[in-house]
Parts: structure tokens; sequence; C-alpha cells
């Protein structure tokens, strides 16, 4: 029995009955991004990065964060900007779409669904409003109770409030325990994420589900209670053998083996003399190279196509990140992939690297050619 976390409250329910299920120690910080000049210090590797499970609401949250946020804004990819217009085009199909006014509560990595509804005649506003969206944007808040709140009233009376998430139930049956970072303090199960909207007053009335990062969830809320359709039943019968905290615990396992293949796979490669890149830059790299002793010697370089991110280097390590001009420049003899949904973007933008591609695959503590 893994005893309950001390001096630390739900950032739903306020409850005080959390319990550890993943605890990668001391990492970097996920968000900053030194410059690749200055030297690595301890105190560069000293955030606490753990995973809490609450007893009451079901809500999976990050323990404690002691970081700045200063995460460089990254380049939307193109499956992002692809599920969005699909998600959209979903709801407009099942008739919710309505009203004249969106609102839209970002996310700090960049992107937008505002755009997808102009053109069908909304107008934005900093209001109440018709329709409210929320794509990943409310895992960042600390206080998930008040975030729910403010987007509940934010959305009119009659309104259409729609939260997409990537479901803990997709990270625990994946393995994806690299999806755990600073600045990112709730994963949600759909009956967490209905709990958390009951008690801002709606409930939701339906949810669809879509591949990207593995799987994430759209949900369409309104105020008062409504009964949620069969498919937001579906979703929720498939998350609960995923969703226990025997299951959610199960993330501890994939962190170290994944970490440990990871080293070991670099390090037959580095002696074989084989020049390998990454690709990706990404926040849930930062915890991965960490854990594994990432360095130069087994990774060259990680392009990343964000300009903000050239020229600093991966934190904890002395890996520089470079633009992908260079890395196809380098000719690598492997590129590994941090962020497997990048592998038909990264593959058409750039033929010369064909064959060199390996994904990280957290799934089966393996990686895999692309």
């Amino acid at each position: 029995m893994v005893p309950p976390s001390s001096g630390y409250r739900c950032r739903g329910c306020h409850g005080t009955e959390l319990a550890p299920v993943l605890d990668l120690g001391l990492v970097p910080a996920a968000d900053y991004f030194p410059l690749a000049s200055t030297p690595v210090g301890l105190a560069e590797t000293a955030h606490p990065l753990r995973m809490d499970l609450c007893a009451h609401c079901g809500l999976a949250q990050l323990a404690e964060d002691d970081t700045r946020t200063e995460e460089p804004r990254g380049i939307e990819p193109a499956a992002l900007r692809e599920q969005a217009a699909a998600a959209v085009a979903k709801v407009a199909e099942s008739g919710l779409l309505r009203g004249k006014t969106v609102r839209e509560f970002g996310s700090p990595h960049g992107g937008t669904w505002l755009p997808l509804l102009t053109e069908r005649g909304y107008l934005p506003t900093g209001d109440v409003a018709d329709v409210v969206l929320d794509c990943f944007g409310l895992m960042h808040e600390p206080d998930q109770r008040a975030a729910f709140a403010e987007r509940a009233a934010a959305t009119a009376p009659d309104g259409l409030l729609l939260i997409q998430f990537h479901s803990l139930a997709t990270i625990v049956a994946t393995g994806q325990w690299n999806a755990l970072r600073h600045g990112h303090f709730a994963y949600y199960s759909l009956s967490a994420l209905a709990r958390l909207l009951e008690r801002a007053g709606m409930s939701i009335t339906t949810a669809w589900r879509f591949d990207l990062y593995g799987g994430t969830v759209l949900v369409a809320a309104r105020h008062g209670t409504h009964r949620p359709d069969a498919a937001t039943y579906e979703i929720r019968r498939q998350e609960d053998r995923y969703t226990e905290p025997a299951a959610v615990r199960r993330l501890q396992q994939a962190a170290d083996g994944h970490a440990e293949a990871l080293r070991r796979w670099l390090t037959r490669h580095a002696i074989q003399g084989d020049r390998v890149y990454a690709y990706g830059a990404a926040s849930r790299a930062v915890a991965l190279f960490s854990l594994a002793g990432v360095d130069r010697g087994l990774i060259t370089a990680v392009a990343d196509a964000a300009p903000a991110k050239q020229g600093h280097r991966m934190p904890g390590t002395d890996v520089p990140i470079i633009a992908p001009g260079e890395l196809v420049a380098a000719r690598p003899d492997l590129v590994l992939l941090t962020l497997p949904d990048l592998l038909p973007e990264v593959r058409a933008r750039y033929p010369e690297l064909d064959g060199c591609w390996i994904v990280d695959n957290p799934a089966d503590s393996t990686v895999r050619g692309g």
C-alpha cells in the first residue's frame, strides 16, 4: 500500500486522499531550455516530478511544481492541426454548433481552433460566449476547481463547452509515462472530468475519441444535468480497466523500463560507431533523457523546427538543439523521433532521412524503425 501524500490537497475536489502512482524523482524542469553554451549545473536537475491520484474524485495530477514556466513557443504539428479540423467537423455534424460567438481558452503550447469557428461565421469574444473552446489548456491550470468554474462562467446559459484532453486511459494503456511533466497539473479520465464539470454546474452530453497522441477525447458539455449519450458511456467503459489505481501505478514500471531500454540501445549504437541524432526537443523527452543519462556521447544533437529552441540544449544534458537543416546536412546514421505523431510529417518533409528514422516507443520499452 503506497502511503498518501502529506501536505497536499486534490487540485479538483480539494480532498486529502492522494496517493503517489508515479515518482520520477529529481529531474530537470520540462520547459526551461538553457543556452547550449552554458554548463550543466547540479541545480538544473533538482526538480521533483510525481503524479498523485485522488481516491475521492479520481483525478490524476502533478503533485508539486517548483519550476517557473519559461517554455519557448514550439511549432504546431500538422497532426494537431488536422485533428482540430476533424474535431470541429464532428461537432458540426452533430448539430451542436449553435449561436454566434466563440471564446477560446488557449494552451501554452500554441495552436488555436478559432479560425475553424470564425470561418463558420462565429465572432470571437473575451466575454460570455455561445461556444467555448479548450484544447489542452485546462491541464495547465494549478487550481482545477477554479479553472472549470471559469470556463463554465464563460459559457452562455444555452451554450456549448468543448474540452479536448489527452486521456489518462491512453497514457496508462500505452505506457506514456513521459506525459507527466512540470506545468501539466491534471491528467483526466472521462469520469474525473465529469465530476469536475458537475462541481461547476455542467454535465457531459457527448464525447468523441481521436487517435492523436494515441488517444485523445473531446467532450461537449452544457449547463445543468444531462444524461450522457451512448458514445460517452462506451468511452467510460473502455477507460475503466486503465484508470484504477493499480493500473495507473504500472506507469512506474513503464518509466523504469523505458529509460533503461533507451540507455542500452544508445550505448550499443555508440559502441558500433553509429552517429545517432534525435528529432523533437519536446518537453516529454526531458525526463526521459535525464533518467536514461543521455549526453553527447549517446545523442549528438536534437533537431527541432522551433527557432526559439535552436541554439539551446536539452535540459540537464550537454546535447545541443539544432535546426532541421543542420540535421539533414549531418547525414546521420539514425534519428530518434521523440514524438511518434510527427512521423508522417517529418518523413514527407525530409526525404533525405529515409531509412534513418527510429521511433521512441514507451509502450513496450523499445525503439523501432520508422
